[in-house]
């Protein structure tokens, strides 16, 4: 599913005074509200702030954070945000970790830009920042990026697409993210690029914020717009099974082609229900296992993670197409999130 929303700058600041409370952040042994940790005999720290705690995405993240800070002998205090774009509980977060002697911090950035400022202080004052899963904007503002190929994972849905429409003139629905968000653009474009298509070529495009019910409404007005409509490019698997429930209200669902991106537990039963097509499976717990030994190796040699590093992506399907890499739902339910 999508991890990021817009909101706009008035939700934000009223947002702020309850969101920053909301956020928790815990070190060794509290394991209270919504922050958690790990300790081991070490006495190196790790922080890691998600977006939210209870999106599986994250959760499968935090689960991989903790597993590698155990391995290693680190201490990790994690904090999330109250909700998707409490980018002032980020903030807080950041701040609170610096004070207590992180020699690292992983993110999954809820406001790509506006989350800079506080990243540049950290890393002011010796801490090694990664960003994990969004890019922040510029992407140089952390010291790396650990992070799934997003271009590479529409890619992969749009070349399955094309190849399972065989030679079939396309009428394709587009239902994306929120504007000018990165992780979106490049789903988005990505498809396009895999399917040998434009933006001339998508007979509606909607916004669903990544959201199951959004993604029903903005399929249903698609489907009014261009009823004959025989592709659907989906920016996560919730958004995808809303395109599904409106589709098969109208007794659609047989005909229509759903492609999606995420790869999480759900989605990826979707797909071997035969309600989506195909989907980009993507690993938030192997992003987050490579920060935190990222982190590690710095503490011990000072040595800094650096640049992109890709953490995979795979396209899941039960209906192969030639001359198309993929594995079948049996692999992607084996390693799948949420």
């Amino acid at each position: 599913m999508s991890r990021t929303t817009r909101l706009s700058s008035s939700l934000l600041r009223a947002a702020a005074v309850t969101g920053v409370a909301a956020l928790t952040l815990t070190a060794c042994g509290s394991g209270s509200g919504s922050g958690s940790s790990s300790s081991g005999s070490g006495e190196v720290k790790v922080g890691l702030i998600t977006k939210t705690d209870t999106n599986p995405f994250f959760v499968k993240m935090k689960e991989g954070a903790e597993k590698a800070a155990k391995e290693n002998g680190v201490q990790l205090s994690t904090a999330a945000g109250k909700f998707d774009g409490d980018n002032a509980g980020q903030v807080t977060a950041i701040e609170n970790m610096v004070a207590a002697g992180v020699k690292g911090i992983l993110i999954t950035p809820s406001d790509s830009k506006a989350i800079v400022p506080a990243i540049e202080k950290a890393r002011a004052k010796g801490v090694l920042v990664i960003a994990l899963d969004t890019p922040t904007e510029p992407e140089s503002a952390v010291d790396a990026l650990f992070a799934t190929d997003n271009l590479k994972a529409g890619e992969l849905i749009g070349e399955y697409a094309k190849a399972a429409m065989k030679g079939k003139t396309a009428k394709i629905a587009a239902l994306d993210l929120a504007p000018g968000v990165s992780v979106g653009v490049q789903r988005h474009n990505g498809f396009l690029k895999g399917f040998g298509a434009t933006d001339k070529d998508v007979v509606c495009a909607q916004d669903t914020g990544g959201d199951q019910a959004k993604g029903q409404t903005a399929m249903e007005n698609c489907l009014q717009k261009s009823p004959d409509i025989n592709v659907v490019y989906t920016i996560n698997e919730p958004a995808a099974l809303g395109a599904y429930t409106a589709l098969k209200a109208k007794g659609r669902e047989k005909d229509v082609l759903i492609v999606s991106v995420d790869g999480g537990c759900t989605g990826t039963q979707a797909v071997k229900d035969g309600k989506i097509a195909a989907t980009s499976q993507q690993y938030p717990l192997k992003m987050a296992a490579e920060g935190v030994k990222a982190v590690v190796t710095y503490a011990k040699d000072g040595k800094k993670a650096s640049g992109y590093t890709d953490t995979g992506v795979t396209l899941i399907t039960d209906k192969a197409q030639a001359g198309v890499t993929s594995k079948d739902t049996a692999y992607g339910l084996e390693n799948c999130w949420g």
